[in-house]
């Protein structure tokens, strides 16, 4: 990276665009994050890059543009250098991260076509998983189907996971790969990862984001036999949420209507609304905080004994970072883990970009 080159980083959501610039050894520039996009805000995420454009100004340094990208299914394992094909690629797995890959898409779209000239690189929150055996991704399914149709585990948060990762390294003194942790990534999409000796080795997140805890608006762990039930009993009046068959409908409500959302009554998908309301003496809010930090228990339990040997349990995300309350219901009393070091950490996805984007750049 020569000395007056930059890297702009977009991380592109639903109806958001964040973005950093960084100059010479990743030193942050500028930060911004739109919102409302498709709603009061711009149109669409060209129009919201051509904002972050005309804050930025003299555009002429950027040379790399570094994308989030969630799901990277079976084909990408590493950060890519994007082109027509990579992005027809990527296309293929919209249907199994609907709230994220196709906004990925709008945002690599939007730079590809608005800042002439720079290197486009895709970065993969599934690529944290490569390393994963094959005991802690597969599924009881048929074999065929493992392997003509790529259904496994791929994992999430995988950006964050390894920024925290390489975080608590530094903290604990440590090598990465000398380092046995559990990162707890806790915010409107939730996940927790084992990490031995620096690789993953399993997640709470699978074949969709959907897995795992409880979130914000999506279920988390389900029998998928109440999926079924769902989709083939009549009798269970489901509201006409999209313009499809009953199928995406019950898609629809369990990533958009469930999770906390959904225990709440539909009152609230906010943690801390919830959290608030249940300090205030709300027992129904309190039931559903105990459910969520109860869930997350279980997982930080289950990769305790995954792992063995454990060095620290790190929380980040919105809601691991700034709520310690939550914090505190998770480990309090946690005899396996009364002596492992509690680090919080806050996550920098865009940096771990940044990082990423060098190294394939130079």
């Amino acid at each position: 990276m020569n000395i007056n080159d930059q890297i702009l980083v977009l991380n592109s959501g639903s109806t958001s665009l964040k973005y950093k610039l960084y100059g010479f050894k990743l030193t942050e520039l500028k930060a911004g994050y739109i919102e409302e996009i498709g709603r009061k805000g711009p149109k669409n995420h060209k129009e919201a890059l051509e904002k972050v454009l005309k804050d930025i100004g003299n555009t002429e340094n950027i040379k790399q543009v570094g994308h989030r990208v969630v799901h990277g299914g079976n084909i990408f394992n590493k950060s890519t250098v994007v082109d027509d094909k990579t992005v027809a690629e990527i296309s293929k797995f919209n249907r199994l991260a609907p709230l994220h890959n196709p906004a990925n898409l709008q945002g690599i779209e939007a730079s590809l076509d608005l800042v002439k000239g720079a290197m486009n690189i895709a970065v993969f929150d599934t690529a944290f998983y490569r390393d994963m055996p094959d005991y802690a991704y597969l599924y009881a399914i048929p074999k065929e189907f493992s392997e003509k149709y790529g259904i496994r585990r791929y994992g999430f948060h995988g950006i964050s996971h390894n920024y925290v990762l390489l975080e608590a390294a530094r903290k604990l003194k440590k090598t990465p790969d000398q380092l046995n942790m559990i990162s707890c990534h806790l915010g409107g999409g939730a996940s927790v990862t084992a990490i031995k000796e620096g690789k993953a080795v399993d997640t709470s997140m699978g074949f969709t984001p959907m897995e795992g805890l409880p979130m914000a608006s999506r279920c988390g762990d389900l029998d998928p036999g109440i999926v079924i039930e769902l989709v083939k009993n009549k009798d269970i009046e489901i509201n006409k949420y999209t313009s499809g068959e009953r199928i995406s409908d019950v898609d629809y409500i369990l990533n958009c209507e469930s999770g906390l959302k959904g225990l709440s009554g539909a009152k609230t998908d906010s943690i801390y609304d919830i959290a608030t309301a249940a300090e205030n003496g709300d027992e129904k809010m309190m039931n559903v905080l105990k459910f969520y930090t109860y869930r997350i228990r279980k997982y930080i339990g289950a990769y305790k004994a995954v792992l063995g040997n454990l060095d620290a349990v790190a929380f980040t995300g919105t809601v691991g970072f700034r709520n310690e309350t939550i914090r505190k219901m998770i480990t309090g009393d946690f005899e396996d883990i009364k002596a492992v070091k509690k680090l919080v950490i806050q996550t920098d996805e865009e940096l771990m970009i940044a990082r990423e984007v060098l190294a394939i750049s130079g």
